[in-house]
C-alpha cells in the first residue's frame, strides 16, 4: 500500500509508525504551459523553476498513529521536523485539517492523506483556521516575507541532511564513546583549569 514511501517503526507496535514526506510540487505541466504563454506574450523566457512551491525540496517525517478503531476513526498525524505553516502547530507538530480531524470517513487511507489531504494543505494553506498564528498572520499581511520564512525552515529543518536533526549529535557521541575523541590542543588535559 505505502511501498512508494519510507516507512520507519520505531517500536514493535503496528499502530505507531513516522512516514518520509516530500513537499509538493506546483503543477508542472501547468506552470510549463504557462510559461510558454508568457514568453509568446512577452517575448521574455521564464523558466518554470521560478515557480517552484515554497515546500518543494523539503522532507518531513510525519508521525502516525493508528487508532484502534482505524480506519473508522482517523488517524492522528503530526510533523516531527519542524515545519512553518498557518495550520501546522510549530511545537507538537500536530495538523489542523478538517478532513482529518472532523470529516474523516472510512473510505479514506493512508494514501490520500500523503498523496493528496498534506499536499493540498501545504499548497494551500488556511490561514483564517491556524494552529501556527505567526504564520497565519504573516501569510496575510506579507505573503512575500511569508515565503521566504517557509523556505528558511524548509531549508533547515526539512533538507536530506537535516531532515532529522539528532543524526549529527548521535555520531559526535559514537565518536566521544569509541575513544576517538580529538582535541584541538593536545596538550590540554579535559576537565583541568587553565592556570
Amino acid at each position: 500500500m505505502m511501498s512508494d514511501y519510507v516507512v520507519e517503526t520505531p517500536n514493535d507496535r503496528l499502530n505507531e509508525f513516522s512516514v518520509e514526506f516530500h513537499g509538493p510540487k506546483e503543477s508542472a505541466p501547468l506552470i510549463s504551459y504557462l510559461c510558454r504563454i508568457l514568453a509568446f506574450v512577452n517575448h521574455r523566457s521564464l523558466k518554470p523553476s521560478e515557480f517552484l512551491g515554497v515546500y518543494e525540496g523539503g522532507v518531513w517525517k510525519v508521525r502516525v498513529e493508528l487508532p484502534d478503531a482505524y480506519p473508522y476513526k482517523s488517524p492522528s498525524i503530526g510533523f516531527v521536523n519542524k515545519i512553518f505553516h498557518p495550520n501546522v502547530d510549530e511545537l507538537s507538530g500536530s495538523v489542523c485539517l478538517d478532513v482529518i480531524n472532523q470529516a474523516w470517513s472510512p473510505m479514506f487511507d493512508l494514501l490520500n492523506i500523503f498523496e493528496v489531504f498534506l499536499p493540498q494543505l501545504l499548497l494551500y494553506p488556511n490561514p483564517s483556521d491556524p494552529l501556527n498564528g505567526d504564520a497565519a498572520s504573516l501569510m496575510m499581511k506579507d505573503k512575500q516575507q511569508y515565503e521566504e520564512k517557509v523556505k528558511e525552515y524548509c531549508e533547515r529543518y526539512a533538507k536530506n541532511n537535516n531532515k532529522s536533526g539528532g543524526e549529527e549529535e548521535e555520531s559526535a557521541e559514537e565518536d566521544i564513546s569509541d575513544g576517538q575523541y580529538t582535541s584541538s590542543d593536545d596538550d590540554e588535559i579535559p576537565g583541568h583549569a587553565d592556570l
